[in-house]
């Protein structure tokens, strides 16, 4: 391959240029996986988020396929459809979040882990989702109670489809248990704890439990 500056080679240029590139980590750099569950910190957040091990199994039932499309309604941090992305190739992640302010900072949580193609649209369900193509799983992490949420995603989905929705409050829960007779699927509630200091010894702390519905369309 020539080496020379612009104005003085005559020559052309070669057919292929390659370039190698090591990207070496710097001391105490942290080490984050592409499996599912990153932890809490990865993401900026205000406090409102699905956390790590929450997040781990809702997206174990999201099943994120190569090629097909997320829906994530009231996406807050857009951990949902961050991870959704880099789980499969080629996937497409909408997050649908109404506080612009949290968009700013979503917009950083995407383009940190290499999900830059995060689509982040101002707006609350059901009615941002009438304006969208058919997607093949949705979350529903914020606005749970909103009348006809779920309806309207369970027929919103292609079919095949996956709807997985999360709840903390008893008003959550009851829309979860009603929709759960309708559509079927799967309704659990994913309670942890975690070891914290109570004076000079040790004990669990228990965490929010979450109820999570997740029905599959035929």
């Amino acid at each position: 391959m020539k080496s020379c500056v612009a104005k003085e080679c005559s020559g052309k240029a070669a057919a292929l240029n390659t370039i190698t590139i090591e990207a070496i980590p710097i001391p105490d750099a942290p080490v984050l996986s592409r499996t599912l569950g990153l932890p809490d910190s990865a993401f900026r957040h205000d406090g409102k988020m699905a956390k790590q091990k929450v997040r781990a199994v809702t997206l174990a039932k999201l099943i994120p396929v190569p090629g097909q499309t997320l829906q994530d309604i009231g996406a807050r941090s857009g951990s949902i459809g961050i991870e959704w992305s880099q789980s499969a190739r080629n996937t497409g992640a909408f997050a649908i979040e109404p506080l612009e302010k949290r968009h700013v900072s979503n917009r950083g949580n995407a383009a940190a882990p290499g999900t830059p193609k995060l689509q982040l649209i101002a707006g609350k369900g059901p009615e941002a989702l009438f304006n969208l193509s058919q997607p093949n799983a949705i979350f529903v992490g914020g606005g749970l109670t909103s009348a006809g949420i779920l309806k309207t995603c369970f027929e919103a989905l292609r079919s095949g489809g996956r709807v997985v929705a999360n709840a903390v409050t008893l008003e959550g829960e009851l829309v979860l248990a009603e929709r759960w007779k309708k559509f079927g699927g799967e309704l659990s509630r994913i309670a942890t704890s975690r070891a914290d200091s109570i004076g000079s010894l040790t004990s669990w702390r228990p965490l929010m439990p979450a109820t999570q519905g997740s029905p599959v369309k035929s």
